[in-house]
């Protein structure tokens, strides 16, 4: 039987008794439902160590906005303090679906930095600061794509999610490449 064929005999929208009734099933469940196409679990898994990078994030950028020193040192220590600003937001978003998905969001310093696919660093100017969270970013921007690709249709929600941080880390990472190229005074990318 042709794929066409299986999906004429499968109507596309679910009868809306059939929804009733499995609505009324497993309410512990809260948001997972049937269609949900994940295991709860290894998802909440997943967005654990998200959550974890994004918390290492915010340190970071903040550790640096009050650190920056140097006499051209204000407009980056205002970006580094709108990023950490933005990855809260991030981190926030990631907390709030871990718990709709019923789990309890890790925030437990203990074990932060195995947790996390991000690291605090250690810069002591400027350049180096801007060096760490550029790639701190670039790290984000590829495990964000991996796991968009992951999620798929599957959980559309998480996906969805992931899909608007990794708009911003990009947007991070350009930001930081601009920085760089600034206080560096050479071109970092091929235009």
């Amino acid at each position: 039987m042709s794929t066409k064929e299986k999906e004429q005999q499968q109507p596309f929208l679910t009868d809306v008794q059939t929804l009733r009734e499995r609505a009324r099933k497993s309410l512990e469940k809260g948001a997972v439902t049937e269609g949900y196409g994940m295991d709860p679990e290894k998802t909440i898994e997943i967005l654990q160590a998200v959550l974890a990078t994004e918390i290492v994030c915010v340190l970071r950028y903040t550790m640096h906005a009050v650190a920056a020193a140097g006499i051209s040192s204000d407009s980056v220590r205002e970006e580094f303090a709108q990023h950490a600003r933005e990855e809260q937001e991030h981190m926030m978003a990631c907390a709030e679906r871990i718990n709709q998905l019923g789990g309890r969001p890790n925030f437990n310093p203990e074990g932060l930095a195995s947790r996390s696919a991000s690291q605090y660093g250690k810069a002591d100017n400027l350049v180096e600061m801007i060096k760490e969270n550029l790639i701190a970013e670039r790290i984000a921007c590829e495990h964000y794509r991996e796991l968009i690709r992951f999620f798929g249709d599957k959980d559309t929600t998480t996906r969805v999610m992931l899909e608007r941080i990794l708009g911003n880390e990009e947007e991070h990472a350009n930001d930081m490449h601009d920085l760089l190229v600034a206080h560096e005074g050479r071109p970092m990318l091929q235009k």
